[in-house]
């Protein structure tokens, strides 16, 4: 790449020369080429006028068109891109009014068609020709649309113009309809709070096995816990009451999905099998089932004292119920 010099420096050297310098005594002392300095001599006198050729101004302005030319090249293959992968995506339909807005643009319509790959006759056919049903109603829609969020002082957003348009003023629409048409014309209402939602009072009992599940007699602890099992038809859960003493199953309940009345059936056919005492203690986990008010109520309506182990704590009800660890004796 050839060494620049700035134009100070050149005029610097030209002005040695006109001194009475010769061309190999600047060369010499300034370290440049004879050439470069033969180059900025003749230049000197073409922007003088005194030889023909292109002054320096011109250079200068032929080197920015050239490097415009070069951006306008790329821009153009842009879009040329753009234009085949637009014929792709859009129908002709859809095509025409792009060209009606660059028709109103003053842009010639017969460069507008030739690019976009559609005919003028189309062009105009579609032009004389009715509005759809459907751009009608568009049209009438829109014009609510307007008028429930100007009544609203631009707070509705599309979900309350529907809710409006449906229970106001009796106008079936569907919600992506108003969503589109509302983003189509730049409505939007106003940006909704978020609540956080309020934790539910759940019902829940200390531990009063504190993972001492050995007792001396029956019906003086009783565990339960839900387990899952895989089928050919499926997957179901099972829902077991057990006896700390004899680590018998005194109830039990099958069913595909884990809610309340699974845990509340097994409940059930413990309480239908055995005789509780007055200070007989279920222990369970804290699982929605067993927080429910369907199994807290029947507990507590049959006299049985509720106990519930620490949250997530994998050596509580579930090893019990599987077997692991200590097993008690008979």
């Amino acid at each position: 790449m050839p060494k620049s010099y700035p134009p100070e420096f050149r005029s610097k050297v030209l002005d040695l020369l006109k001194a009475g310098r010769t061309v190999a005594q600047v060369a010499h002392d300034l370290q440049i080429s004879d050439q470069t300095i033969y180059t900025w001599r003749r230049q000197a006198l073409v922007d003088a006028g005194q030889e023909p050729g292109l002054t320096s101004a011109e250079k200068a302005e032929l080197a920015s068109a050239r490097l415009r030319i070069a951006e306008l090249e790329t821009e153009l293959a842009i879009h040329q891109r753009a234009t085949e992968l637009l014929k792709e995506a859009v129908r002709p339909k859809a095509r025409y009014a792009a060209i009606a807005a660059m028709a109103q643009d003053g842009l010639p319509i017969q460069t507008a068609c030739r690019i976009l790959g559609v005919s003028e006759s189309g062009l105009h056919a579609w032009r004389g020709r009715a509005p759809s049903a459907r751009s009608v109603r568009h049209a009438w829609l829109t014009d609510l649309i307007r008028q429930v969020h100007a009544a609203s002082n631009g707070v509705y957003g599309s979900r309350r113009v529907r809710a409006e348009l449906m229970l106001g003023r009796g106008v079936t629409v569907s919600h992506g309809a108003v969503e589109m048409l509302m983003k189509r014309v730049g409505i939007t209402g106003l940006p909704g709070r978020k609540h956080r939602r309020p934790r539910p009072d759940t019902a829940t009992a200390t531990d009063l096995v504190d993972r001492d599940f050995v007792r001396i007699a029956p019906n003086q602890l009783w565990i339960t816990d839900i387990t899952e099992h895989r089928t050919r038809e499926g997957k179901v859960y099972c829902a077991v009451v057990l006896d700390a003493f004899s680590r018998k199953v005194v109830g039990w309940s099958i069913d595909s999905c884990q809610d309340a009345a699974l845990v509340t059936n097994a409940l059930g056919m413990a309480l239908h099998d055995r005789e509780t005492a007055a200070d007989t203690v279920i222990h369970s986990d804290h699982g929605v089932q067993y927080t429910s008010w369907a199994f807290t109520l029947r507990a507590k309506e049959s006299g049985l004292v509720p106990s519930m182990g620490s949250i997530g704590d994998c050596y509580d009800t579930q090893s019990r119920i599987t077997g692991e660890g200590h097993r008690p004796g008979a």
